[in-house]
């Protein structure tokens, strides 16, 4: 079967699709064989006509009257988004953060599997996390080489974010999940995401804000 390429999907689909298979993954461990778009879209926070759309870009997918089937849906949503594959990754910046991410047994069940951890501390190196021993920040292009890793994850400070992902991308590394508070630059052919938790919080604390009081919304 011809799948479709990644880059002809957009990429806010893509992200949809993660969730889908998230949730898809879910009812099949629940024993669920067959779900609606409805019941699909709401499990996953979105409307039916958006997952509808989402969906599309797979081909035909659902039975009318019947809806999808779990296993076989959750298996083409795996193979289009490559998570049918185990993808090698390392992670530069062992603080709480980066601890907590290490030690997180829930990527490996996704198709990531951490082949390094690395850290500029001397009471960091060293110590055990998930299974693996931090490395120094220094035998990063070593790291990479010999775990083959295609992914880097950036959990270090916002002034030495930069140095790494130009040396990650320099050792092969071609996509960049950055938690780091700084915007990055990569070269060509290497995509970066951004993940801000501070942002996130603040757009939180404005929806919050925006919210009538239930007082006032009666009176």
């Amino acid at each position: 079967m011809i799948q479709p390429r990644p880059r002809s999907i957009p990429e806010a689909t893509v992200a949809r699709l993660a969730v889908y298979l998230r949730v898809l993954t879910s009812f099949a461990d629940g024993g669920r064989t067959t779900v609606s778009s409805g019941d699909l879209a709401s499990a996953a926070g979105v409307n039916p006509a958006g997952l509808r759309k989402d969906l599309s870009h797979l081909g035909s997918c659902g039975v009318r009257g019947v809806g999808y089937d779990v296993r076989a849906l959750r298996e083409r949503i795996a193979r289009v988004l490559g998570a049918e594959r185990s993808r090698a990754c390392v992670l530069v910046g062992i603080g709480n953060l980066g601890s907590a991410l290490a030690d997180y047994a829930g990527f490996g069940s996704r198709g990531f599997e951490f082949v390094g951890l690395l850290d500029a501390a001397p009471d960091r190196v060293g110590q055990r996390i998930g299974g693996l021993t931090v490395r120094d920040v220094a035998d990063l292009e070593a790291v990479v080489a010999a775990g083959e890793a295609s992914i880097g994850v950036i959990a270090t400070p916002a002034d030495v974010a930069q140095q790494v992902c130009d040396r990650l991308a320099a050792a092969g590394v071609r996509s960049i999940l950055n938690f780091a508070p700084v915007t990055l630059s990569a070269p060509a052919g290497v995509d970066v995401r951004h993940v801000d938790l501070s942002v996130e919080l603040q757009v939180l604390a404005f929806l919050g804000q925006q919210r009538v009081p239930v007082g006032e919304a009666t009176a």
